[in-house]
This record gives C-alpha cells, sequence and structure tokens, in this order.
C-alpha cells in the first residue's frame, strides 16, 4: 500500500517542510505524518489551510516508503529536498 506525506517549503525561509502528526510543520522528513487514501488528502486540506494563512506555500503530496517506521521518498527529487543540495554551495573559483 502506498503511503503519502505532505510536504511544502516555509514561507519565512524557504525551507523544506513536512506536515507532522500534529498539523506542525517540521524539517524532518521523519516527523512527517505517512497516510494514504481519503486521510492523506485531510492532510493535504490541513496544509492548505496553512498556505493560506501564509505559513508555507505549494503543499503537495508525495510518495513514501517506511523503512523502520519513517518515511522515505519515493522519487529522487524528493530525496534530494529531504536530504538537502547536491553540491556543496562554494562559489565557482576560476583561475584566469
Amino acid at each position: 500500500m502506498t503511503h503519502q506525506i505532505v510536504t511544502a517549503n516555509r514561507l519565512g525561509d524557504g525551507r523544506v517542510v513536512y506536515l507532522t502528526q500534529d498539523a506542525a510543520w517540521s524539517a524532518r522528513i521523519a516527523d512527517a505524518r505517512p497516510a494514504n487514501g481519503a486521510a492523506a488528502a485531510l492532510l493535504l486540506s490541513v496544509a492548505e489551510i496553512a498556505a493560506a494563512d501564509r505559513i508555507v506555500v505549494d503543499p503537495y503530496l508525495i510518495d513514501v516508503t517506511l523503512e523502520d517506521r519513517a518515511p522515505w521518498p519515493v522519487l529522487h527529487r524528493e530525496r534530494i529536498r529531504a536530504t538537502g543540495p547536491t553540491v556543496d554551495g562554494s562559489p565557482n573559483r576560476e583561475v584566469a
């Protein structure tokens, strides 16, 4: 059975966040509340209220597997969002 979690970006700092069991937002994917079917749609409705209140932007559901009871994204794109940038962020220093 496919599980889903809600992800969005926090409006204040742009950070990737996940909707938790208590309808709060966490930067840790392990804190996300997995659900499926109608329960997942309900979580998305809660997230859309947070978007209307300008707490987060663009909430959406992502498919996850449960590894040791913790959600892990199915899609590579969402794995990158969960773990951070794939580059070190250092400025490109070219030698002339």
